[in-house]
């Protein structure tokens, strides 16, 4: 079967698929750009907030920061293999870095419902409403990336579009370094 004249065509030397994973990043830094930044102006007027920080767990932050950059990793040694022309052990490790991102959200899970449990809902205050907005908005992000991830492995097992894989990674690192920023603004800065 022929290959669709987007995959093989590129604009200014960028292939399309990287192209356009490139567009959607710079509008999603736009959304969470945003976010942070009316986070930052308002975490400025409210120096009350530092103590509605401190109820965020720390070391569940922390976890995260660590399994996110463990999947990261994951993302890189897939698009190596990938380059490689092995798709199965490509396939592999993209569902190791889907393991990353369902262990993030397990343990995001049990942070939300310890919090929420113990009266810190998104109608508290200004802090929790933005806290479970960029975490949740996070989250979202984290969930598409494993279901298009997912796919993307299955054609890989194949050996079939295995340029798709490094199309994900950079998507999955852009969510890692939003919560980069996301993780010392939520859970240090106090």
């Amino acid at each position: 079967m022929a290959k669709p004249i987007a995959t093989l065509r590129s604009a200014s030397g960028v292939p399309t698929g990287r192209l356009a994973v490139w567009w959607v990043i710079a509008s999603e830094i736009v959304i969470f750009g945003g976010l942070l930044g009316s986070y930052l102006l308002h975490r400025l007027g409210h120096p009350e907030w530092a103590t509605y920080a401190s109820h965020t767990n720390t070391w569940a932050g922390a976890f995260n920061t660590l399994v996110l950059l463990t999947s990261s990793l994951s993302a890189v040694l897939a698009h190596k293999a990938a380059e490689e022309g092995n798709g199965p052990l490509a396939a592999k490790r993209l569902l190791l870095t889907c393991l990353g991102g369902l262990t993030f959200l397990v343990v995001k899970g049990f942070e939300w419902t310890y919090e929420i449990q113990h009266g810190f809902t998104i109608t508290a205050n200004g802090f929790w409403s933005f806290y479970y907005s960029a975490a949740g908005l996070h989250g979202f992000h984290v969930i598409a990336g494993m279901i298009i991830m997912l796919f993307v492995a299955a054609d890989a097992r194949k050996n079939q579009e295995l340029q798709r894989v490094e199309l994900i990674g950079i998507y999955w690192h852009f969510v890692d370094l939003v919560w980069i920023f996301l993780f010392p603004l939520l859970y240090i800065a106090k």
